[in-house]
């Protein structure tokens, strides 16, 4: 069946703004060669993104920290207090088992922060950049398959673009261009720091990991089914678009084809990516160009684990209250919108054209 592939940009969409201690720009730098946070059921990830920037007068908090459990956010580091908080209530579990987890975690995301400082100072000079904002991050964790294999990541980016990434297997940097290798070739001075990053992610983060899915069993196993709603537009040429729209939903897996008759109907349709939402849920959509008198001939069809079986949803003009009250709801979305599009916030980070760019990844809050 074809996969849902991103919410697009009219009336009625489902815009996420997180206020910090979670950042809303963080997630715009995850690796684009990564499918999901959950790319297999039966596998988990535990992954840490750390993100420094050089200017925090923009607004912005100096340094952030968000641990991931698969696509569920446990941890973050509240720059503020500079301390590691809970995300979630599952994790609190962990305190009982060990009582040190915040303070040896707090620990480790304040040297981190002194070193980020150090880093903002120094990579934009490989540049031969002087001032301006600039960020540098890391992202770094494991994941344990099915089959028992595991999967360690350990990458850094600079300005959103791919700098330095490390191979445990060979205990080398792969660098991305001239200036990054100037900082490759002081940590493989340094032989040790190698050994260290190669023994915690294969030893100590797959315990951590195999540890926090036994806390969060519940959550990552829950199931909470799509609302679905079916809109309509007219289109100059004399087509109608019809656009079906599945949100709350969780886990992340979903199916939304269009129907013809029965059929499955993939001439003249659109999709996008599954998106996250503010509430740890996800919305999707696909859309459909028809004949206004074939109409009746279409139906969206949603798959999804939290059902019983697929269902089929057709479009069914709006009454006079029910239209009045879809567009009143419009106006405070889009002035939201108008709001997401200031460039002082979010396009100076939109960067890293040339090179992999780091795209969303997953809700800002689980249960």
């Amino acid at each position: 069946p074809l996969r849902v592939l991103t919410l697009p940009a009219i009336c009625i969409s489902f815009v996420t703004l997180t206020p910090p201690p979670l950042p809303s720009f963080l997630p715009s730098f995850l690796p684009s060669f990564l499918p999901s946070l959950l790319p297999d059921p039966s596998s988990h990830s535990m992954r840490f993104f750390r993100t420094g920037v050089s200017d925090p007068s923009e607004g912005l908090p100096p340094f952030t920290v968000v641990g991931y459990l698969d696509d569920q956010p446990f941890l973050y580091y509240d720059w503020r207090t500079r301390k590691d908080q809970p995300k979630c209530s599952w994790i609190r579990k962990v305190e009982k088992d060990d009582p040190d987890y915040w303070e040896r975690n707090t620990q480790i995301s304040w040297n981190t922060e002194q070193v980020f400082k150090v880093r903002l100072v120094n990579v934009p000079k490989y540049y031969n950049q002087s001032g301006g904002l600039h960020t540098w991050q890391e992202m770094y964790g494991c994941e344990l398959r099915a089959d028992g294999s595991t999967v360690a990541l350990d990458e850094y980016a600079y300005d959103g673009k791919t700098y330095l990434s490390f191979d445990k297997e060979t205990l080398t940097w792969t660098a991305a261009d001239a200036a990054a290798q100037v900082t490759k070739r002081k940590l493989e001075a340094e032989p040790a720091i190698a050994q260290r990053n190669k023994a915690y992610l294969e030893g100590f983060c797959v315990e951590t990991l195999q540890r926090l899915v036994g806390y969060a069993e519940g959550a990552l196993q829950r199931k909470e089914p799509p609302v679905v709603k079916v809109t309509h537009e007219q289109g100059r040429d004399g087509t109608e678009t019809l656009t079906c729209r599945a949100f709350g939903f969780y886990p992340k897996e979903i199916d939304i084809v269009w129907t013809k008759d029965g059929e499955v109907w993939l001439q003249d349709t659109f999709s996008g990516v599954v998106a996250p939402n503010s509430d740890g849920t996800y919305h999707a959509w696909a859309s459909v160009r028809l004949d206004p008198q074939d109409r009746d001939r279409y139906r969206c069809r949603v798959g999804h684990d939290s059902l019983l079986g697929p269902l089929g949803f057709a479009w069914e003009e709006p009454d006079e209250f029910s239209l009045r009250r879809e567009v009143a709801g419009c106006v405070p979305i889009l002035l939201i919108s108008k709001w997401a599009e200031k460039p002082q916030e979010f396009l100076k980070w939109e960067r890293g054209k040339g090179r992999k760019h780091w795209p969303s990844l997953g809700p800002t809050r689980c249960s």
